[in-house]
């Protein structure tokens, strides 16, 4: 099954629009499990396994996995994904973006290494840059489009033969970049202006939404400005808020509770 399909499965058989971003710091683990060598694994795998059947994908940030020096231990969290919990699409969230040869080796590492269903990638070096990703049929190609930070502005917001260069972005990825049809956006849930214009250009793309809990995003604006004519389409990102909602023996429990809060407020909206 592909990317896209996957998720739509996800969507309707889960009734969820959360994604659980998988950001593990060892500095806020258990007390039981700091001390373990596996300790980035198992932390993970408890969230995982504790969360999976209220979400519509987990989202590991690489960053927090190669800092530690633990790119095996991500490599086996996805595997335990596939494997324990299947249809449940893993998003590796990398944001690459370079050309030729170099964007080729980040596409063998995302799909065949780690074994990722999407990945994120800065699509503002252009459309070569983007090609290798669409080499892998069936594979996810988020785009960074309008971004959470309010840095993105910088470049984001300029215009470009009449729109802002996130509208171009956003226009592109549905058409002619789109001919996989395996395409999905970022759009931040800190501005949901921008989260309702991204949704008219695209249509009933995916956008995969960070932004809610720790950076300030309104879940009920960011749901009514950026979902689907099918009432889906939405990726919601929480990470902090759910991984490290119980520091003791029930920090899966914890995690599974605000989880379940989430999706709810998320439906609340829909």
């Amino acid at each position: 099954m592909n990317f896209i399909a996957a998720l739509r499965s996800a969507w309707k058989e889960r009734n969820s629009l959360l994604c659980v971003g998988l950001d593990p710091d060892p500095a806020r683990f258990p007390l039981h499990l700091a001390s373990r060598s596996d300790a980035i694994f198992n932390f993970c795998r408890t969230i995982v396994d504790s969360t999976a059947d209220l979400v519509c994908c987990f989202k590991p940030q690489i960053a927090y996995f190669a800092a530690h020096r633990a790119e095996d231990q991500l490599e086996a969290l996805i595997a335990h994904i596939h494997t324990m919990h299947p249809g449940t699409p893993v998003i590796l969230d990398a944001k690459r973006g370079d050309i030729g040869s170099t964007a080729e080796q980040y596409a063998i590492e995302a799909f065949e290494r780690y074994r990722a269903d999407a990945v994120t990638v800065n699509p503002y070096l252009g459309r070569d840059s983007l090609e290798p990703y669409f080499a892998f049929p069936g594979k996810g190609v988020i785009l960074l489009c309008r971004t959470s930070n309010p840095g993105g502005s910088d470049l984001q917001f300029l215009e470009v033969g009449g729109e802002r260069l996130y509208e171009r972005v956003a226009r592109l990825a549905s058409g002619e970049w789109n001919a996989n049809g395996q395409c999905a956006l970022v759009v931040g849930a800190t501005f949901p202006n921008e989260l309702a214009r991204v949704r008219a250009l695209i249509g009933d793309m995916p956008l995969l939404v960070p932004g809610i809990g720790a950076q300030g995003g309104d879940v009920e604006a960011a749901v009514r400005a950026g979902i689907s004519s099918d009432r889906a389409g939405l990726i919601i990102n929480s990470s902090r808020a759910i991984l490290y909602a119980g520091t003791g023996q029930d920090h899966a429990t914890a995690a599974r509770s605000v989880a379940l809060a989430t999706r709810d407020l998320i439906n609340r909206y829909r």
